[in-house]
């Protein structure tokens, strides 16, 4: 991956988060003026097959749900975690997260239509225009959306959220629920559904058991380098070389020479002004 990001890693969309959400705010404004032109939108693979090739970038635009105040500080929250992991991953590696989670649920979209097909749905074979526009109302970004949450809880797993603006919970434990929430929509949720997952769910798999592990970015590699950086900062505050009589430091003047006096008892250095002219202490 480090080569790709060597050679792609400059077209990588810096605050992509903040860019979904501006998609999101596009497609509330046309669900507001005429909602019915967002069904022209969506993810719908057997449209595609016959011509409108547009739905496989405009279905980014489609709303994962009515716009309320619930949805404006779940948005919020996503933009927090977003350009957290892009600031530990780097840019590159947060858009190819999200635009391998885009791509494999293109892929889940039409591999749900052939097994609509395969297994016989009449729905599928005597009715596609209804049933297909149906279930592609499931193949949205809501789904990438829970697997961003996945991520930062991998990779985050000790911090904090608080539930409910009042409940302090750490972001493993939501994790989790949120895991275990999409598993049981593997379950028991309908065709589209059930793929619609998958495709979050994969990608979730692949993208941090094989890249973010072998790139070391695994939380207990951010936590030491973080630690590191902590230190570094600390070291570099304290001043190296500082003159028993004057006071002046190296940061002073950075064109001062200081030495330690070996005739007096202790460690004390001076600059080149009083080197030789100090009283030696005993």
């Amino acid at each position: 991956m480090s080569k790709f990001e060597k050679k792609y890693g400059k077209y990588a969309i810096p605050n992509i988060t903040l860019v979904l959400i501006l998609c999101y705010a596009v497609g509330y404004i046309i669900q507001f003026v005429n909602a019915n032109f967002l069904m022209y939108l969506t993810l719908d693979p057997y449209r595609i097959l016959h011509g409108q090739v547009w739905r496989l970038f405009t279905w980014v635009i489609v709303p994962p749900s009515s716009l309320d105040l619930f949805t404006i500080i779940m948005l919020f929250f996503y933009y927090s975690i977003g350009t957290a992991l892009e600031r530990t991953w780097g840019t590159y590696r947060y858009n190819v997260y999200l635009f391998s989670g885009m791509l494999y649920t293109i892929i889940g979209s039409f591999l749900c239509m052939g097994y609509c097909y395969l297994t016989g749905n009449q729905a599928a074979a005597f009715m596609p225009d209804y049933l297909f526009a149906a279930g592609s109302l499931m193949f949205s970004t809501y789904y990438i959306n829970l697997s961003i949450y996945l991520a930062f809880a991998a990779t985050y797993p000790e911090a904090r959220v608080l539930l409910m603006f009042m409940i302090p919970v750490k972001v493993k434990w939501m994790g989790i629920l949120d895991g275990v929430l999409m598993i049981l929509m593997l379950i028991s949720g309908d065709v589209f559904t059930k793929f619609a997952v998958a495709a979050s769910l994969v990608n979730f798999g692949v993208f941090y058991l094989v890249n973010i592990k072998r790139a070391n970015l695994s939380p207990k590699h951010i936590r030491r380098k973080v630690q590191f950086k902590q230190e570094v900062r600390k070291s570099n505050a304290v001043t190296k070389h500082k003159c028993a009589i004057c006071g002046r430091t190296d940061e002073d003047d950075p064109s001062l020479e200081f030495r330690f006096c070996s005739k007096c008892n202790g460690n004390y250095e001076y600059c080149q002004n009083h080197l030789f002219t100090h009283t030696h202490v005993k």
